[in-house]
């Protein structure tokens, strides 16, 4: 499906049926909506409607130009312009990696529009800005990023010798297929300057950002090699709405390790 919103355009997967509570599944990088599929197909079979957008980006019609484009109060209202566009009221917003910082902010900033948060991998901003600056562990788990938010050389590095250094970015998933899925998209250098620029524009989403009011989950692999225990068990002191901390033992790339036991979280909610 197409999502219109302003002037931009959102490729995006739909599932079941849109009479069905509605649910909209946020995406990490270097990855795509299709990360979303084994998960989605679950919700829908258990009766959800479910909607898995490429983000901005990654979507070639939503896509601009400049930096200061993905600020992350670009990137909520981008969600919010999907519900509004698909005449939805409040969904249940689930998040991955990047995805999931998104999802925390829409979640505090507008909290009517949420009717419950399954957020992955990443907690809550404060949670991760806390360990970025204190947990030794986390320093060096984050370092990487250091690379992506540079200009041009983080595209030269991720796509020489055949996007090898990109495809390595998915060690230690289950299903070594994940790479078939999303390297069509992030390994074109348009839509990797997009998916990075999110990292160039980033100045708050570690910040300040207030506690989390709606029904919230925060599902995490112990194997994630991006965020470690003292983060993802910090989670639970931003949250004031119920709150439940699922730990699995899978990688990083959660939706596609393990997509039973994350439908079942999601439909929990």
């Amino acid at each position: 499906m197409r999502i219109p919103v302003g002037d931009l355009t959102f490729d995006a997967r739909e599932y079941g049926d849109r009479a069905k509570r509605p649910a909209l599944l946020l995406h990490g990088f270097p990855e795509t909506g299709a990360s979303w599929h084994d998960v989605a197909v679950r919700l829908a079979d258990a009766g959800r409607y479910v909607i898995a957008p490429d983000q901005r980006g990654y979507s070639p019609d939503a896509r601009p130009d400049g930096v200061e484009a993905y600020r992350i109060e670009e990137l909520v209202a981008d969600v919010v312009g999907m519900l509004d566009s698909l005449g939805l009221d409040a969904v249940d917003l689930v998040g991955h990696d990047w995805g999931a910082i998104v999802a925390w902010h829409v979640a505090v900033w507008h909290p009517a529009r949420v009717r419950s948060l399954t957020a992955v991998s990443v907690p809550h901003p404060g949670a991760f800005g806390w360990a970025l600056r204190h947990d030794a562990d986390q320093k060096e788990r984050s370092a990487y990023m250091q690379l992506l938010r540079q200009p041009d050389k983080a595209e030269d590095v991720l796509l020489a010798d055949d996007a090898r250094r990109l495809i390595a970015m998915f060690s230690g998933a289950a299903d070594p297929t994940i790479v078939d899925r999303h390297l069509p998209v992030v390994g074109d250098r348009a839509a990797l300057t997009g998916a990075l620029n999110w990292y160039r524009a980033m100045t708050r989403e570690f910040g300040d950002l207030g506690p989390v009011t709606v029904p919230t989950t925060f599902v995490w692999g112990n194997d994630d090699t991006a965020i470690g225990r003292v983060a993802a068990e910090r989670c639970a002191q931003h949250v004031d709405g119920p709150y439940e901390f699922v730990e699995l033992g899978v990688s990083h790339w959660v939706p596609e390790d393990d997509p039973d036991r994350l439908a079942d979280e999601i439909l929990a909610r």
